[in-house]
């Protein structure tokens, strides 16, 4: 009996090697931890329960059988976070470079297929060279089969991948169906054709790092939702998001113990906004003296600045906030801020998680490059993510809200919940200027009767209080009692049920 003991631990022992201590070097000397490492700063101490751990691949081409490492190249398993459930899977690049072979690729179906039955959310942590070029089909219908599981848990279950070296050719598609993913900086990348390939083609000479590292994915292609310095702080942050989310589509977002009072007031709000209705100031103040504690933790920060998405809590509760950023472009929406802000939207609104919407938008980035673009359709997406989110909405404009961009930033007729209005609030088809320069065209050369005009347009326009009288504005509220406000609205909306008409599914202008 003793013997067969010793036997498995030194089985254990080689699968914990995966591809041996020259590789292991070789992983430490790019500044990246192996997979099991990163496993382990991930979970919560000694809370990881791993699978497979002997699972072997099958391939015998090329000389294949000669070289069969324990685990395949992927750690799998599940563990806590904060004493939460979660499953995980970790490529190991020491073993094949991490490549997807039939049986790795079982390996993280069995984990998929486990976390839906269970109801918890999946991390993906991804380091590998791609498909594994000696399994041919084998390999490439691994990959599929680990679509269609990310396509199914889509909604139903957090999924969240965490790109920790290279991520290439069909590779990228399992994280891009996820709901979150980070990448770490320098040592992490991502893209379907690398750089030899492109210059081949194209002629484009391009590093690597230009074409799909980290900082061009969170501020120009927006795939990525952060960077990081390195694993350490990327893995950090992953846990830190894991406690404001659901464990799946049926459960409420965790309550956390919170030392911050519900009624707290916050009089530096109330001169938050300048006198010069031109001039910009930073929502992210509003947004840390609402939330408990100060504690707001942004999605995709570095891209599409104009809006802010990210979540915070409230009497301990998650809640995630839109709001329009008048720092950038003035607030105004354009294709890239809707399209962030309409998948952060429909995320909560799968997930339970009530929607609070800060508002200053003074309408839609004009131009031809914004209606080349399509940003009819991709302003669409954000008033169709609203309009069909049955969660709590709770909206707060704080200053400008003109034409169709009111209507698209939760308004009450997209069903908002609550909305209310700092008396700064302006709520009008457009600007007093350009109103009155369509409206009085034929007086433009008078400078002051259209100065007269442009202020008889102010005094009745540019406020809340037309729009609280036809009950459009529930409530002008003072900037001061925002928090307080804010907090009592989602804590009356807990029991909110509202069901959408039945479909198979929608068909939202992609």
């Amino acid at each position: 009996m003793k013997q067969i003991l010793q036997e498995l631990e030194r089985r254990r022992e080689t699968a914990k090697m995966g591809g041996g201590a020259r590789r292991i070097d070789a992983q430490h000397g790019k500044g990246k931890l192996t997979a099991r490492e990163r496993v382990e700063l991930l979970l919560d101490e000694d809370s990881f329960e791993e699978f497979d751990m002997f699972v072997a691949h099958r391939c015998t081409d090329f000389g294949m059988q000669e070289q069969r490492p324990y685990g395949d190249g992927v750690v799998t398993g599940w563990g806590t976070i904060n004493g939460r459930m979660v499953y995980v899977f970790s490529q190991d690049f020491t073993v094949f470079g991490g490549s997807l072979s039939e049986t790795h690729a079982q390996k993280i179906c069995k984990i998929m297929d486990m976390a839906m039955q269970n109801g918890a959310p999946l991390i993906g942590i991804n380091d590998s060279g791609g498909a594994r070029i000696q399994e041919g089909v084998a390999s490439l219908a691994g990959y599929a089969d680990v679509f269609q599981r990310n396509i199914m848990a889509s909604g139903v279950i957090p999924q969240i991948s965490v790109i920790m070296g290279p991520c290439a050719g069909g590779a990228v598609y399992s994280p891009a169906m996820t709901d979150f993913i980070f990448m770490v900086k320098e040592t992490s990348y991502m893209f379907v054709t690398g750089p030899d390939v492109v210059k081949t083609v194209t002629n484009e000479q391009v590093t690597a790092e230009e074409l799909g590292g980290a900082s061009t994915h969170t501020r120009k292609s927006s795939v990525a939702d952060g960077a990081f310095e390195n694993d350490v702080e990327a893995l950090a942050e992953v846990r830190r998001l894991v406690d404001f989310l659901p464990l799946n589509n049926r459960e409420k977002p965790p309550v956390r113990p919170f030392f911050d009072a519900p009624d707290r007031v916050e009089p530096s709000l109330d001169t938050l906004i300048p006198q010069n209705a031109n001039s910009p100031y930073d929502m992210k103040e509003l947004i840390l003296k609402v939330a408990d504690e100060s504690d707001f933790y942004e999605i995709q920060e570095d891209f599409a600045k104009n809006i802010i998405t990210g979540f915070i809590r409230l009497e301990g509760r998650t809640v995630g906030v839109v709001a329009n950023q008048p720092m950038v472009l003035a607030g105004c929406l354009d294709i890239d801020s809707s399209r962030k802000a309409a998948r952060f939207v429909r995320f909560c609104d799968a997930f339970e998680i009530p929607i609070l919407t800060f508002v200053d938008v003074p309408g839609f980035l004009p131009g031809t490059g914004q209606e080349y673009g399509g940003v009819i359709k991709h302003g669409a997406k954000l008033l169709f993510a609203y309009g069909e989110a049955t969660v709590p909405k709770v909206t707060v404009i704080t200053r400008k809200a003109y034409g169709g961009a009111y209507d698209v930033m939760a308004s009450k007729h997209l069903r908002g919940d609550f909305n209310y209005a700092w008396p700064t609030a302006e709520i009008a088809v457009m600007g007093a200027k350009g109103a009155v320069e369509i409206l009085y065209r034929s007086e433009l050369g008078d400078a002051e009767k259209i100065a007269a005009r442009t202020k008889d347009y102010e005094d009745r326009f540019a406020n809340p209080f037309v729009a609280a009288e036809r009950g459009f504005i529930d409530e002008v509220i003072m900037p001061h009692s925002t928090r307080r406000r804010a907090a009592r609205a989602f804590a009356s909306l807990r029991g909110k049920k509202l069901n959408n008409p039945w479909k198979k599914h929608d068909n939202i202008p992609l």
